[in-house]
């Protein structure tokens, strides 16, 4: 069809020929002049010759009148269009067969006279027109010499005389001639600006396209779908679908899959980093407390009783193996931002998993002399939940609890029922956090501007550890505090389809 690319391109070649055939008109119109130059100056290049030979022009440097005034009437008789010149050594004008109001020269280069008559085979050979200060003419010319063999003046023929030039320029101006002339420049004219317009069509999209990729290649290669409408100008379905527009399409097909590969490595990326940084933030917890069962184990072993020494073992190896099981739920939790796996719920008692946390960090609180308690009430429900996720959110939050409560503070952690659900709360008598950044505290990273805070251990992911497993679970944690009294931390949980017994009252 006529829009395809080849219609396209047959119409630029269109354009091409065109204007190479204005060209070759122009060419071949000049080349007939100075052929025509040639073949006039060739046959007549022995003109000034015969005419001195057969008549006297000068003697004794002085001009024969007669003689001139019988070559002059010859000359006019048999061809009118030639000029003859009767020229000094030094090119001055001595006397000539025009009219003298005609001609404007005083004297004439002798350069191509001298050119002409040292046989030069490069024809045409242009001299000056006396007629004119600027024109350039053929002619023949020929040396007058003395008896003596001295040349005492030239013959100047000029062989396209001024009669000529009114015949050429009579049919320059034949209003047939112009018309037609006319005709054949405007044909011409518009063939080529038609190619030319469709070569810019057609290279249009070709530049749109190449902008298309540069900007995809500067733009992080995801610039690609605000440029669409700047590349094509329409809907990609609509694309008539001619080679150029099927290249774009290829383009938009390859660009929008390499877009899927980056953002899938990207992705990938990023639970990489969350990953390394969720292990060195959660691995800090249980190490410290495997660290201090062992330190009390080296320096009081030899005071302890082997019950003592016993128990403080078994903690250890408590604490070595739920670190074996941190780094597997960690792991397990990156699977959980990607969507991978979800949380396995299941029924059990908050109130024993509180006091298990609780007494697992019992240590570290102690060696800050923080009291850690746990209170809830009788007969709570159980809750339907991932009893490990959930056991990471308790010990971030009184981990978190514990960095920001000074010596003889005191945590506690609550337990009620409240609408069908548990409600969870980590209160604290610690420093509190600012109006400012209770906002931001649950985001990845984020310190407090408080200085007492920022002395404390910890780079800021507990919290936005346990708000992420809340939000798989299908619940939020807010925070209320004021600065200098403490910081509560709530969460509910929806209790099982069964209930059981919690644990006893008021558990210290």
């Amino acid at each position: 069809m006529f829009n395809t690319l080849y219609a396209k391109l047959a119409g630029v070649l269109l354009g091409l020929f065109c204007l190479i055939g204005t060209g070759v008109i122009l060419l071949t119109l000049y080349t007939t002049r100075l052929y025509f130059q040639e073949v006039n100056q060739k046959l007549n290049q022995t003109l000034a010759e015969r005419m001195v030979s057969e008549h006297i022009l000068l003697q004794g440097g002085q001009v024969n009148e007669a003689g001139l005034k019988d070559m002059f009437h010859t000359l006019m008789v048999i061809n009118p269009s030639i000029e003859v010149y009767l020229l000094d050594t030094q090119g001055m004008i001595l006397t000539f067969s025009a009219p003298a109001e005609k001609v404007k020269r005083a004297q004439i280069s002798l350069a191509p006279v001298k050119r002409f008559l040292s046989g030069a085979e490069d024809l045409p050979i242009l001299g000056d027109d006396p007629r004119d200060r600027y024109r350039r003419k053929i002619f023949s010319a020929f040396p007058i010499e003395s008896l003596s063999g001295e040349t005492e003046g030239y013959l100047y023929v000029i062989l396209g005389g001024e009669e000529l030039d009114s015949v050429a320029q009579m049919l320059e101006g034949s209003y047939i001639l112009r018309v037609s002339m006319g005709a054949a420049v405007a044909t011409l004219l518009f063939a080529l600006l038609a190619g030319l317009v469709l070569f810019k069509l057609m290279t249009r999209r070709l530049r749109r396209l190449a902008l298309a990729m540069e900007t995809f290649k500067r733009g992080n290669f995801s610039e690609l779908p605000n440029l669409l409408p700047q590349l094509y100008g329409r809907a990609l379905t609509a694309l008539p679908g001619d080679e150029m527009d099927q290249l774009g399409t290829t383009f938009v097909h390859l660009a929008d899959r390499i877009q899927q590969q980056v953002g899938q490595l990207k992705q990938t990326d990023q639970l990489r980093r969350e990953l390394v940084a969720d292990v060195s933030h959660d691995l800090r917890t249980p190490l410290t407390s495997l660290q201090g069962y062992l330190e009390t184990m080296l320096l009081k072993g030899a005071t302890l009783s082997i019950v003592d020494q016993r128990k403080y073992l078994e903690v250890a190896t408590a604490q070595s193996q739920h670190l074996g099981r941190l780094i597997t739920e960690l792991f397990e939790l990156a699977k959980l931002n990607s969507r991978e796996i979800m949380p396995h719920r299941e029924p059990f008692s908050l109130g024993e998993l509180v006091q298990d946390v609780v007494q697992k960090l019992r240590l570290i609180a102690d060696k800050k002399q923080l009291t850690l308690q746990a209170r809830f009430g009788t007969n709570l429900p159980q809750v339907s939940a991932d009893i490990g996720l959930m056991e990471r959110v308790l010990e971030n939050l009184i981990a978190n609890a514990i960095r920001h409560t000074e010596e003889r503070g005191t945590i506690t952690v609550a337990l009620s029922l409240i609408h069908e659900k548990i409600m969870t709360q980590v209160t604290d008598t610690g420093c509190g956090i600012s109006s400012e950044d209770l906002p931001f505290i649950f985001d990845r990273y984020h310190r407090s501007r408080n200085g007492r805070q920022e002395k404390t251990a910890g780079a800021g992911l507990g919290l936005a550890i346990a708000k992420r497993i809340l939000e798989l679970h299908g619940t939020a944690i807010e925070a209320q505090s004021t600065v200098n009294a403490g910081t509560t931390f709530c969460f509910e949980l929806p209790i099982a389809s069964r209930s059981h017994d919690a644990s006893p009252v008021d558990a210290v």
